[in-house]
């Protein structure tokens, strides 16, 4: 059954291939920070990176070792550790190259003051990674399936999708990670456990959920009794405060992540790389969503918010959200329209014979056009008409002549002539419906449950995983 919180690695693809080509066609804030980061990392090697633990305190810092150079390189006897998961070895290596991928992955700047939350990061995806591919072997053994981990040729077509999404073939996608100092199989090694991961969590978990009727039925419920409220499209991105060491780690890195996307990091990536939100794979995207779907304090701070604005940090009981609001809707039982239009352009000082010579035009149009489909059409056989689609709109957010003839034609009509500063138009109603009709879609409903529950499903397995393993940091 499809998710929109867990899935295939489609928008991961995206959002890598996103960042990768920006990183290697474009000389801007974020290049820069990239070749900041690998001169930052090339003057201080692996083994000198100082650890953190999973609770946010820093542990000793490991014995100072040669400069690494920018490329990747073997691993050798400069290599200490950097943590230890039931016996496992992370070695400094495998966190300075999981370093390197989040910062060409996510689009944020490197800085004095973001390389720890990079670090910091890097350390706890590298062990939660651990953790999942441990399992999954212990799994395999019990059960004796040998489909659980992905295999070469699984992980060969991820990459293959990477590369095809930056317009590369995958040996020039390998040279670009390498130009970043990137090993491809630290790659390949998050591609590996990703894949497995997931697809263990759907077919062992996913194929035992199932959404009950009375459960739509409450949230249909819930929002047409919200549909007279505003509507909110919004992306996401959740600090999980238990997973980075507390509400103050959590805060801080909210901030550094909100200075960066103001400079340009895009969102999508960074909330795939640093959000503990379900809605991560998909780029931070949590669709529309009306009052009470969210923690209050993010209710509070959407009501602030403009279309295109980013909030600045917003603390709740376990962690800090950020949210970027693409769109709004009045709620109330709004109107969307599609139209389209037939014009002819006029200044606003055209004379009165000339504004008549162009009404006779449209009403011609008028008359002679049947509706939306041939509207186009009858407009190209008169000279000094054009026509085109207008697209979907709020009816309220139209202009007031537009607004008045939107609300009054049904589908199919065409309006008399309407003069603007622009020229003159006539409008055709191609479509009608309620602002609030698709968020009562039952099979939509249906999937966003089931999504949210087997995310709550994969969290939790992932707790269960950290609190039962033997983990140490040094």
């Amino acid at each position: 059954m499809p998710t929109d919180q867990i899935g295939t690695l489609r928008a991961s693809r995206r959002d890598m291939a996103l960042s990768m080509k920006h990183l290697r066609s474009v000389p801007g804030p974020v290049a820069r920070g990239a070749a900041l980061a690998a001169a930052l990392m090339a003057a201080v090697s692996p083994a000198t990176l100082q650890a953190q633990d999973l609770r946010g305190q820093p542990a000793a810092q490991a014995p100072v070792a040669p400069a690494a150079p920018a490329a990747p390189q073997r691993r050798g006897i400069s290599e200490s550790v950097a943590a230890v998961v039931n016996d496992e070895i992370i070695s400094t290596y495998d966190l300075a190259q999981r370093m390197r991928l989040l910062i060409a992955t996510s689009g944020v700047q490197p800085t004095e003051q973001t390389l720890p939350q990079f670090q910091r990061e890097a350390l706890i995806s590298l062990v939660d990674e651990r953790l999942q591919m441990q399992e999954l072997r212990r799994e395999s053994k019990e059960r004796k399936i040998t489909t659980l981990i992905a295999s070469e040729e699984e992980v060969d077509e991820e990459l293959a999708a990477l590369a095809q999404q930056s317009n590369l073939q995958p040996d020039a996608f390998i040279r670009a990670l390498r130009g970043q100092g990137i090993d491809p199989q630290t790659l390949r090694e998050q591609l590996r456990a990703n894949i497995s991961w997931q697809r263990w969590i759907r077919g062992f978990y996913g194929s035992r959920l199932r959404v009950g009727e009375d459960q739509v039925t409450l949230v249909q419920e819930r929002m047409a009794a919200a549909a007279a409220k505003p509507q909110y499209e919004v992306s996401e991105v959740f600090i999980d405060a238990n997973r980075v060491g507390g509400m103050q780690a959590a805060m801080q890195g909210a901030q550094q992540l909100v200075q960066q996307m103001q400079q340009g990091a895009p969102f999508p990536a960074v909330a795939r790389q640093f959000s503990a939100a379900g809605t991560a794979a998909n780029g931070g995207d949590a669709g529309w969503v009306s009052p009470g779907e969210m923690p209050p304090e993010v209710d509070a701070a959407l009501e602030q918010l403009r279309p295109g604005q980013l909030s600045a940090p917003i603390p709740v009981r376990d962690g800090v959200y950020i949210v970027y609001l693409r769109n709004k809707r009045a709620g109330g039982g709004g109107t969307l329209v599609s139209l389209k239009q037939a014009a002819v352009a006029l200044p606003a000082e055209a004379s009165q014979g000339d504004v008549e010579a162009a009404r006779v035009k449209l009403e011609a149009v008028r008359t002679t056009a049947k509706g939306c489909n041939d509207i186009e059409a009858v407009a190209g056989r008169s000279q000094g008409v054009v026509a085109g689609d207008l697209g979907e709109a709020e009816v309220n957010d139209l202009s007031p002549d537009f607004r008045s003839a939107a609300e009054q034609l049904q589908v199919g009509q065409l309006s008399a002539p309407i003069r603007t500063r622009a020229g003159l138009h006539v409008l055709a109603v191609c479509a009608k419906r309620s602002s609030s009709a698709a968020q009562l879609d039952r099979k939509a409903i249906e999937n966003r449950i089931f999504g949210q529950q087997l995310s709550m499903i994969a969290r939790r397995a992932m707790r269960d995983l950290r609190g039962s393993a033997t983990i140490e940091t040094r």
